[in-house]
């Protein structure tokens, strides 16, 4: 249990019906006497007038108490349910912080739960994951994270990973004890087992990861292909400015859209081409080839109509492998040219759309998926984040290392050592043995108030 009382505004800044200020900590149930008169019964929604320590009422509300240790940080919880206005909230927020509270860092009410056991590190980051989803499927897949949906996988691993580092343990510790489940034959087979299940959570943790940060799509290629229109297509709207004048973009447009779920975070950029004397035109030109250089995938488009030696990839435009680059041959509508996927011999994947009627979008946006590998796999998802990935190769590659050495001299220290770097990896992915700078790092990035 802290001892610092902490406090905070828990609803988004502007107005709104209502507004919620959170207070945890041993002070909690005496700001409560303080500002609404009252010791509140636990648990219990009850109609106070607010009031700031000269007795003027600041608002009405609903005081709500949650005494220690049934509560979401474990300490006694008080929130004040008050209208929501920013100034009100304010003003209330300062009766607390009057009273002997501290304001609260981001995350530091979700950090206490996690540091209080209610929750492990994977269902705290799900905390964050949800509040700040930008699609359903996101939402859906934080919260079964936050119900423990990826935890449990991660439980089950190491609970199969410590049994089997417990045996081959028990045998250096007690050699002249037969143990029969210690045979090659048998050790191969468990540490096969345990890499089916390290390589399904991958899988998973990586549509995880795919619906938290999505891809960044960069639209480039010459002036005129119809990149802005491909841009207005993919998100619905007018987000750029389109007019037969060549050069028309000259800056990124940032803009977004999902598919089946998965955020698309779209740049927009100026025609490329070799022949610029505007000042302008050149900066455009740098930055949309600094955006190529950071984009998880590049759709190089191109006039279906125009002179196609002039407006296909210029090696020395490339600054990322080839293997991001999809060609979209646009403006079929007015070649006559069929829509898909078109078999060439190019080292690239090329796809015939209409960025004005839609011919081909779906083709490309299915290209799209099967590109990073995402699958809508619908209730299965859970949300997971990069770290998490590195730690699982980390996993991966203890677990090789095993079986490499079962396989080689059978040198029963040196297995016991993989498994146990194995198993401590995944304690960084609950959180049992986090670094606090690590962890400082992670609450960080909550808002305040959560």
């Amino acid at each position: 249990m802290h001892h610092i009382t902490i406090a905070a505004i828990a609803t988004p800044p502007g107005i709104g019906g209502v507004g919620i200020i959170r207070i945890s900590g041993p002070a909690s149930v005496q700001i409560a006497q303080k500002i609404a008169g009252i010791v509140p019964p636990p648990r219990q929604a009850v109609l106070r007038q607010f009031r700031d320590t000269q007795g003027t009422v600041l608002d009405q509300g609903i005081l709500i108490y949650f005494p220690s240790p049934n509560s979401f940080t474990g300490d006694d919880v008080l929130e004040l349910h008050a209208h929501g206005g920013p100034i009100v909230l304010d003003l209330l927020l300062q009766q607390a912080l009057i009273l002997g509270a501290q304001l609260a860092r981001p995350g530091e009410f979700t950090e206490r739960a996690y540091l209080a056991g209610k929750i492990d590190l994977t269902q705290a980051e799900a905390v964050a994951d949800l509040i700040s989803s930008s699609t359903s499927a996101a939402a859906l897949a934080s919260a079964r994270t936050l119900q423990g949906a990826f935890s449990q996988q991660i439980y089950n691993l190491k609970d199969k990973l410590l049994a089997l580092r417990t045996l081959v343990e028990a045998s250096l510790d007690f050699p002249d004890e037969p143990i029969d489940l210690l045979s090659s034959e048998n050790l191969l087979g468990q540490i096969d087992e345990l890499n089916g299940i390290q390589q399904t959570l991958v899988q998973g943790a990586k549509q995880g990861q795919l619906l938290r940060d999505g891809i960044t799509l960069v639209i480039a290629g010459p002036p005129n292909a119809g990149k802005s229109s491909l841009l207005n297509a993919f998100t619905g709207r007018d987000t750029a400015i389109v007019t037969p004048i060549p050069g028309t973009t000259r800056d990124l447009l940032h803009d977004s859209m999902q598919i089946d779920g998965m955020p698309v975070h779209l740049l927009d950029t100026a025609g490329i081409h070799e022949a610029v004397t505007d000042v302008v035109e050149q900066e455009g030109i740098r930055r949309a080839k600094e955006a190529i250089s950071q984009a998880d995938r590049v759709l190089w488009v191109f006039d279906d109509a125009a002179d196609q030696t002039q407006q296909l990839l210029n090696p020395e435009q490339i600054v990322i492998p080839p293997i991001q680059f999809t060609l979209v041959r646009n403006k079929i509508d007015l070649t006559g040219t069929a829509p898909g996927i078109k078999h060439t011999d190019s080292r690239y994947i090329e796809i015939a759309v209409s960025a004005k009627t839609g011919l081909g979008l779906d083709v490309l946006r299915q290209h799209l998926k099967a590109c990073v590998g995402y699958q809508d796999t619908g209730e299965g998802n859970y949300m997971a984040r990069r770290r998490h990935l590195d730690i699982l190769h980390q996993v991966s590659t203890h677990l090789q290392a095993a079986r490499s050495l079962i396989t080689s001299t059978a040198a029963y220290e040196l297995i016991a050592e993989e498994l146990r770097q194995a198993h401590n990896a995944l304690g960084y992915i609950t959180g049992e043995l986090l670094p606090d700078e690590l962890l400082g790092e992670i609450f960080s990035q909550f808002c305040i108030g959560k």
